[in-house]
């Protein structure tokens, strides 16, 4: 289309025409940039929550300029010019960050055992890449529009698909969350694919990148690093499948990502694998529904970061519905099983210190947008003991952290990305007013505005 635009009419203006081809694809990159520069945004805050020192504060003026914070406080006055938002009836927080989701996987409950298998496979072969990346897109949307302004994906996206979903976001393509993606993620024999005939195994390298030995598994971090990758996603364990990678393999995972300047995180459900990650080095773990006290204090020593994938009470009943379980006393059992342990895990993280970030793992078609049904397991830490700053802190300045984007995300500080939202209610007395999310902005751009 450009080469037919821009055809130079004689001989002697060709120049002129590939000029004016560089011109088109440069210029809108700077208007925009210039455009964000000069945009100036004074909000006022009735409310807000300061991560940074995990506390509400009162009334609040926060300065924005292109995309960036560049004051936050009482006593701001208003630059002149700036256009003035007014968020005194609300209360006021950094953008909420996920950090473990699978946009581009969703997964029909069937209540059948093998549905990890055949709805995975039929990801594979029948959705393929293309479709995959446009559902995600839409997914993202959910997210944003949910407060969740960043999220971290975790592979299950196909050979790179989530690498281009991101940037159809970054160049604003599609609106949607920021998106910080691992593309495969890094597994032993089997991938999360049980009963998969040998035969079949070419399969799993559509979904996985499976790892056969301690220089494999560097040259596994080099592919995904080659291809734009954010971060390391490992399987410590395969469960439901049995095979789990060594220390050995996860180590050279560590080392390799680190010398890129990647962090790594572990799906780890066992307490054999999470001290297997922990010992290797790794910088997170996600699930962590077995652990010894042992291996919390391992945790605790090295500064690993804890991904609890939790559900809250509406999780477990809607799901529960949706497996045919319509007698509440058996959803009051089924939620009677599952709170004491999570309970548990969340109070002795809690106890031996071990930092908390958000993160969903909302695979699941609950029917509703994923970035709602996603938003749920900051109920679920609240319902199991956290306060409302502790739960924001997890979604935002330890996220943050988590993400390697401590100081440009997660806070409302001076220098940091301008991703905030609003919610009517007080968050601190009324934590279901979470779910009231008023106003969205993703650096400087607002997404979702109060009407006018």
């Amino acid at each position: 289309m450009l080469r037919s635009i821009y055809k130079p009419r004689t001989g002697n203006t060709g120049w002129i025409g590939i000029a004016g081809v560089i011109l088109i694809l440069i210029l809108p990159v700077g208007i925009r940039g210039n455009a964000a520069e000069n945009r100036v945004l004074f909000i006022q805050a009735g409310r807000m929550f300061d991560s940074a020192a995990g506390e509400f504060t009162g009334p609040a003026g926060i300065l924005v300029e292109g995309e960036k914070f560049t004051r936050a406080g009482p006593d701001i006055e208003t630059p002149e010019g700036a256009r003035v938002i007014d968020l005194t009836g609300y209360t006021v927080l950094p953008g909420l960050i996920d950090c473990h989701t699978h946009l581009l996987y969703l997964e029909n409950v069937t209540g059948q055992a093998d549905a990890l298998s055949t709805q995975g496979i039929k990801a594979v072969v029948m959705e393929g890449d293309a479709l995959r990346a446009l559902r995600g897109a839409g997914r993202a949307r959910s997210f944003l529009e949910a407060g969740i302004t960043t999220v971290q994906d975790l592979g299950n996206s196909g050979r790179f698909a989530d690498v281009a979903l991101k940037r159809a976001i970054q160049e604003g393509s599609v609106p949607g969350a920021r998106m910080r993606v691992a593309g495969p993620g890094l597994s032993a024999v089997g991938g999360q694919f049980p009963g998969l005939l040998n035969r079949d195994s070419a399969l799993l390298d559509d979904e996985y990148r499976v790892v056969r030995g301690v220089e494999d598994a560097r040259q596994a971090v080099r592919e995904n690093v080659n291809m734009g990758v954010d971060v390391i996603k490992v399987y410590a364990d395969n469960r439901p499948n049995t095979p789990m990678l060594s220390v050995d393999e996860l180590r050279a995972i560590v080392t390799e990502a680190h010398r890129y300047g990647l962090r790594v995180t572990a799906h780890a459900v066992s307490d054999v694998s999470v001290r297997n990650a922990v010992e290797a080095g790794i910088d997170g773990i996600d699930h962590c529904y077995q652990v010894s006290d042992d291996t919390l204090r391992l945790m605790k020593e090295k500064g690993t970061i804890v991904i609890p994938t939790f559900l809250d009470r509406w999780s477990n009943d809607r799901y529960s519905a949706m497996t045919g379980v319509d007698d509440p006393e058996a959803r009051e059992k089924a939620w009677s099983a599952f709170r004491p342990v999570f309970k548990d895990l969340i109070d002795r993280f809690r106890k031996f210190g071990i930092p908390i970030a958000a993160g969903s793992d909302n695979y699941i078609n609950f029917h509703c947008p994923q970035g709602e049904a996603a938003r749920h397991v900051l109920f679920a830490y609240h319902e199991l003991g956290m306060n409302a700053a502790e739960v924001l802190t997890a979604a935002t300045l330890t996220a943050a952290r988590h993400l390697g984007m401590e100081g440009r995300l997660g806070v409302i500080r001076a220098g940091a990305l301008a991703d905030l939202i609003a919610v009517e209610g007080d968050l601190e007395q009324d934590f279901q007013s979470l779910e009231r999310v008023v106003f969205v902005m993703k650096e400087g751009e607002i997404f979702f505005d109060l009407p006018r």
